[in-house]
């Protein structure tokens, strides 16, 4: 199958079947698709749309994102993890603003100097946002390529990775390049799924080496099994007199980073230590069942712990990490999904 024949068979199925009334494809520009390639890196579509939805609604431009505070953006993306991607979308924002004029650059050398943007991201925006010719490679069109050119290995790996985009490069058009990466993305996410592909409604099927060998499914290899390691943490959530709770902000980097979470300890002999540090003084605890956050690389168990402060004029430290907050009159903060479920059951 030839680059051509390959191109022309994905577009007659986009053209009868592919996606067009995804948010991020109306009012196109490139804010707008630059936004929702980050979002759906690693989200699933229907989890993004009242994310971007409600992100476009309060941020409308680069410059509206730009002027806003870290912990509106955050506060934005509460329950979307991989936090860093909003950090870093407000980033180059302010960098677009200030050093760019506001423009974003229309080619994908320029667009990866840029914080947060991949390859493949910088290929999805000059190709649907400014129509130029410009390879993508997510996870969708990893899978689609794997398939079809029945390319070992887990994609992970340095070799695989490089074979990959060879394909991606190979088989991109010149012309409806944006048509042709939508329908690339929409051929993974909606046909080549992960485990129960529609090969039968496939434009590719009949010259797609791993369908020719009944072995779809694997392809692309998968990621080696490690067990992830377990780490434990107690979340203190100290409650003054007026029923508003203690949050801090953990600094920018690392671990929730940004983020407005409970003050925590690793152990119930370090609940008083940690409180007087705070300034806060109590004579009991009640202890919540442990629950469980799964990170991409070890699992968080951790037990919420509620304390009610005996201290009849509590103040939090003089500094901007550091807030009552009132459930019933919630902040616009941004905080880890754990976090704002605790907040919101309780």
């Amino acid at each position: 199958m030839s680059p051509q024949q390959f191109q022309q068979a994905v577009l007659n199925w986009f053209d009868l079947h592919g996606r067009t009334d995804l948010p991020w494809q109306s009012s196109i520009n490139p804010y707008r698709v630059w936004v929702s390639e980050i979002m759906l890196q690693q989200t699933q579509v229907s989890t993004v749309i009242p994310y971007f939805e409600r992100f476009m609604y309060t941020f409308p431009s680069v410059s509206a994102l730009a002027s806003a505070s870290e912990d509106e953006v955050l506060h934005h993306w509460t329950g979307l993890g991989y936090y860093a991607r909003a950090r870093n979308l407000h980033k180059t924002a302010k960098l677009i603003c200030q050093e760019l004029n506001g423009e974003f650059p229309d080619s994908v050398e320029q667009l990866i100097e840029l914080p947060g943007i991949g390859r493949s991201t910088a290929g999805a925006i000059c190709s649907i946002a400014f129509k130029k010719p410009a390879a993508i490679l997510d996870g969708n069109v990893k899978r689609v390529l794997a398939r079809f050119a029945a390319i070992e290995g887990w994609p992970g790996q340095t070799a695989v990775h490089k074979r990959l985009w060879a394909e991606a490069e190979t088989y991109s058009p010149l012309h409806r390049v944006a048509d042709y990466t939508q329908a690339m993305m929409d051929l993974g996410a909606t046909l080549c799924t992960r485990s129960s592909p529609n090969c039968a409604a496939c434009p590719i099927s009949a010259n797609c080496i791993a369908f020719s060998q009944g072995q779809q499914t694997d392809y692309p290899g998968k990621k080696p099994k490690k067990k992830l390691p377990v780490k434990t943490a107690l979340f203190l959530m100290i409650q003054n007199q007026q029923g508003e709770l203690l949050l801090e902000k953990n600094p920018p980097a690392g671990l929730w980073g940004g983020l407005w979470v409970f003050p925590q300890c690793e152990s119930t002999t370090e609940i008083e230590k940690t409180c007087s540090e705070l300034g806060i003084a109590f004579s009991q605890y009640q202890l919540m069942p442990e629950r469980r956050h799964t990170f991409s690389h070890f699992h968080l168990d951790y037990q919420p712990l509620i304390i009610k402060a005996d201290n009849s004029d509590l103040r939090v430290a003089e500094t901007d990490n550091q807030v009552w907050y009132n459930p019933q009159k919630p902040l616009s903060l941004g905080m880890p999904a754990p976090i704002k479920a605790l907040l919101t059951q309780r």
